[in-house]
């Protein structure tokens, strides 16, 4: 089946764990990062989820799961040891028309994590369409090498420069042509001799 790519605005969006063992740590870290409102439900916790908890970061339910959990809910991630719980949550979702995402069971997933680099805002997500995970980790680990912590300060400059451009009374034409030479292979050269000067 064909994925759609996409990156999600869930900040302030209600997402649901149902498990709070190792394998929920991962995802509930990637959830915190992109600052969604994160409910966890268990009966029992890692001590990091439990911290999290305590600090405030999360909501734990501290308890087994039930249906009516996912009321508002806007995705819900299973990651427990029982596959009959997450057939349950996973069937429940649909009917609910809520995003699910089952760990370790393609079968039962609206969506995937993919393999992803970051470098601040900079992200490049990889998916194999679960044919291979294990190809998406070694790419990403290739796509780290050549794409270092340098994009993370660049980008920044970027971004910045391009706000000072759409404040300015200029053509659409000639911003984008500007927008791309800021963005080429020799803009970034350029960059990093002015950070090598820099360090000097």
């Amino acid at each position: 089946m064909p994925l759609f790519p996409a990156f999600l605005k869930i900040a302030g969006r209600r997402c649901l764990v149902v498990g709070a063992g190792r394998v929920a740590e991962d995802k509930i870290e990637s959830l915190l990062n992109a600052d969604a409102n994160v409910v966890v439900v268990a009966p029992d916790a890692t001590a990091k989820i439990a911290a999290w908890a305590n600090s405030g970061e999360i909501r734990w339910r501290n308890r087994l799961y039930r249906a009516s959990d996912l009321r508002g809910a806007f995705l819900v991630i299973a990651a427990t040891s029982s596959p009959k719980l997450h057939a349950a949550v996973y069937k429940e979702a649909r009917r609910r028309g809520i995003l699910c995402n089952v760990v370790d069971d393609p079968e039962h997933c609206d969506f995937y994590y993919g393999s992803v680099v970051r470098r601040g805002s900079l992200q490049i997500a990889i998916s194999t369409e679960a044919h291979s995970p294990a190809l998406a980790q070694r790419l990403r680990k290739k796509l780290e090498q050549e794409f270092d912590s340098q994009y993370e300060q660049w980008l920044e400059e970027i971004g910045a420069v391009r706000k000072r451009l759409f404040a300015k009374s200029i053509s659409a034409v000639r911003r984008k042509e500007l927008l791309h030479r800021l963005a080429s292979e020799f803009s970034f050269e350029d960059f990093l001799r002015r950070a090598k000067r820099k360090k000097k």
